[in-house]
């Protein structure tokens, strides 16, 4: 994937980690798209910045979706990148019978939102130059996180969609997964302030680095995400995943 000269659609950019990759890219001299839900966050995200542009996107609608990806591509044929980054993360007691609204609302949000964006642009992406599909999964897609079942088996959909789909598209979009570990954002209240979490900004610093290299990872795997990585072919899935049950 090229570091420059890119048009760049971001789903999830109004905050966390979508921002911070979408304002070094721009940086780096890119055209950056940044969607979300929430038009004032969108607004100050791109405020003062030139070339990074907010549209506002509900990926669980996919009425929306279709008549998005028609728009965006008018208003920017030079698309050649999509980052399936929005996502939502609730903790669940499934120890008994519940109301499954936030378990639907996972999924519904964290895969069918990429895939339904992914299949309204598929068509253009391998018509144009250079393309490239980015889905943000998850450490917790290799080792899962027991408060956050659904969140935690929506990643690992993603992570093994996202591996069948980089088997069909070859030769012609580049498709790459990114997988953070903990990070401090605000994707679960108070997770900005957790200091075992991951700084925000030197995450972002190190995944630049990574998409820098050539050729670019098919995985993009910080330093802090390789134990759950690497779980499985560690032996230690069930060491990790007794530590994350106390978190």
């Amino acid at each position: 994937m090229k570091t420059t000269g890119n048009t760049i659609l971001l789903s999830g950019g109004g905050s966390g980690i979508g921002l911070a990759l979408a304002q070094r890219w721009h940086d780096a001299g890119n055209v950056v798209i940044v969607t979300g839900r929430n038009a004032a966050k969108l607004d100050a995200a791109v405020a003062g910045r030139v070339n990074l542009h907010a549209r506002v996107l509900d990926v669980t609608d996919p009425a929306a979706i279709a008549a998005f990806a028609k728009e965006i591509v008018a208003d920017f044929p030079a698309l050649n990148i999509l980052v399936n980054n929005a996502g939502v993360m609730m903790y669940e007691q499934a120890d008994a019978k519940r109301d499954l609204t936030d378990a639907e609302a996972t999924v519904v949000t964290n895969i069918l939102g990429p895939i339904r964006l992914i299949d309204a642009l598929v068509d253009h992406l391998a018509a144009t130059a250079d393309s490239a599909i980015v889905n943000v999964t998850s450490g917790l897609a290799f080792v899962p996180l027991p408060k956050a079942p659904t969140y935690s088996a929506s990643k690992a959909a993603l992570h093994s969609y996202t591996q069948a789909l980089r088997v069909q598209l070859e030769g012609m979009v580049e498709v790459i997964e990114l997988a953070p570990p903990a990070v401090r954002t605000e994707l679960t209240p108070g997770q900005s302030t957790r200091e075992a979490y991951m700084p925000l900004d030197a995450f972002a610093d190190e995944v630049m680095a990574l998409f820098g290299q050539t050729p670019t990872p098919a995985e993009i795997l910080v330093q802090n995400v390789l134990p759950l990585r690497n779980a499985e072919a560690d032996g230690a899935v069930a060491e990790r995943l007794a530590f994350l049950k106390n978190l």
